[in-house]
């Protein structure tokens, strides 16, 4: 990565396959959070190819072992990874990996987090403390990563950034932004802070 890659001010159109001609730095990105967070959600807003998901039902069986509160609404859950792709400015290209948010889904993390460069963190603030285990899997994978509050319409707005951050014991370093998992633009603005943080993370020399 040369420099930082500027805002789009049209989303790539859906449907295409091949990486375009200036691709020269593709990099992989967990998408990451707790169950329910939108994950799925924002990789579809943001894909110019057609994402691919391993959403199946939730069944009765799943109900002693995945924790519902807070989204009783949810019908489908992944059970491997989402996928997706989107250009940026500059020759960047972000292969995005979604991953399962419950507990029983843990053992697939080494496999999907490997040869990550970085991780966005979708938090809920509804239920801040469902985000702790995720952000403890980041931090000892050694990622860099940027948190992003996914902006439910029920959301409280009363919380400042810095309870937030307080709340999520988050370093003064580490982006935190809020944005909407379904709007593609709100989105791609929320992967331009982990961009941004990724290149001012890494040696100079290196930039």
């Amino acid at each position: 990565m040369a420099s930082a890659p500027s805002s789009t001010s049209e989303l790539p159109r859906a449907g295409g396959t091949h990486l375009p001609d200036d691709a020269r730095d593709l990099v992989k990105i967990l998408v990451t959070g707790p169950f329910g967070v939108g994950k799925t959600t924002l990789i579809d807003s943001v894909s110019e190819i057609r994402p691919l998901h391993t959403e199946e039902h939730l069944t009765e069986a799943s109900v002693p072992v995945d924790d519902l509160d807070g989204v009783r609404e949810k019908e489908t859950t992944t059970v491997a990874i989402d996928f997706g792709r989107i250009s940026l400015s500059g020759g960047i290209v972000l292969y995005l990996f979604g991953t399962p948010g419950q507990e029983r889904f843990r053992t697939l993390w080494d496999d999907i987090s490997y040869g990550a460069l970085g991780a966005l963190v979708l938090v809920d603030s509804r239920r801040i403390d469902a985000s702790f285990d995720v952000l403890g899997l980041v931090e000892e994978a050694g990622l860099p990563y940027a948190v992003a509050f996914n902006a439910f319409p029920d959301a409280p707005s009363h919380y400042t950034g810095e309870q937030l951050r307080t709340a999520l014991d988050l370093q003064p370093g580490t982006p935190m932004v809020t944005c909407d998992a379904r709007d593609g633009h709100s989105s791609v603005d929320a992967l331009l802070a982990l961009v941004q943080h990724l290149i001012d993370d890494r040696p100079a020399e290196a930039r």
